[in-house]
């Protein structure tokens, strides 16, 4: 079994045409801008949205675990005693609770995705298997790329990076496309910020340049306070113009899992930070130009 956050169909921004986007639960890195919260545990977790509550307690009445308490005026969850039985996801009459993580079969996923085969076909899509860390559920993952190549899907694979080389491999032939997450060369900023394994994150990147830089786009997170100035951004072109990688993405920064996280009770760091215009990393296409490399501002 698998176990997903979300299923997206009809996805535009996660590799070539049309796709279905497949968000795996799980994830050993942290970032504090990170836009999908929900798919850090592997646990099913849940989501609260206050805005959308009027603390009526249906879903205190209905949980017997007592894992939720309403007390003056502040809606709460005992996160231990919770067994993710859903019953207050099916009380609550304002969608103000929902459940992120779901396992399907392999079977059930194929069923899923042909629906949209004809897209796929017309625009050129595919499949792109995404987080979340991916390559954290490797067994199941190495059974469904078969499964998916055996039906001719193009496959892209949205990835940090940060696990052992020999994993990468086992994957390596029966990916088309890796979209890697690649956010500093300063490694133990990297592993300070977001919990990286440096080291790991460069040694696949310089196996996949090396035997198959055809398949590789970097995608760059654009995050200020972080990474957002020409030095590191010039920095992450040269590496990959070294590497004879021809696309790096660059991904203006935006605060729209700002909710997510406050959905989940955690603090949401970027809170105040504006949504980053496009037109600031535009120069940064006729940089790429001159080095030789292809630059993108979004997915």
């Amino acid at each position: 079994m698998i176990r997903l956050s979300n299923i997206e169909r009809f996805a535009t921004h996660d590799g070539p045409g049309i796709r279905t986007t497949l968000f795996f639960k799980g994830c050993h890195m942290h970032c504090p801008w990170c836009a999908n919260p929900e798919t850090w545990n592997f646990e099913i977790e849940l989501l609260h949205d206050p805005k959308k509550c009027t603390q009526c307690a249906r879903c205190q009445i209905v949980c017997q675990k007592q894992a939720i308490k309403i007390e003056n005026g502040k809606w709460r969850l005992q996160k231990k005693q919770c067994d993710q039985c859903r019953k207050c996801e099916e009380a609550c009459l304002n969608d103000a609770i929902t459940f992120s993580g779901k396992e399907y079969s392999i079977e059930e996923l194929q069923s899923i995705v042909a629906k949209d085969r004809d897209f796929y076909e017309e625009s050129h899509g595919g499949i792109t298997l995404s987080g979340g860390e991916v390559m954290l559920q490797l067994e199941e993952v190495k059974t469904l790329l078969k499964k998916l190549k055996q039906e001719n899907y193009h496959i892209a694979l949205e990835t940090t990076g940060s696990y052992p080389l020999s994993s990468l491999k086992q994957v390596v032939e029966d990916v088309d496309l890796f979209l890697m997450d690649f956010k500093h060369l300063d490694l133990e900023k990297l592993e300070q910020i977001t919990g990286a394994n440096g080291a790991e994150v460069i040694e696949n990147f310089q196996y996949l340049a090396k035997h198959y830089p055809e398949k590789v786009i970097l995608r760059m997170p654009v995050i200020p306070r972080f990474n957002a100035d020409r030095p590191t951004i010039e920095a992450v072109l040269d590496f990959a113009r070294e590497y004879g990688i021809q696309e790096v993405d660059l991904l203006p920064f935006h605060p729209l899992g700002a909710n997510k996280w406050q959905q989940l009770d955690r603090l949401y760091l970027y809170q105040e930070e504006p949504m980053m215009d496009k037109e600031q990393l535009k120069p940064y296409i006729e940089l790429g130009k001159k080095k030789g490399v292809f630059v993108k501002v979004g997915g």
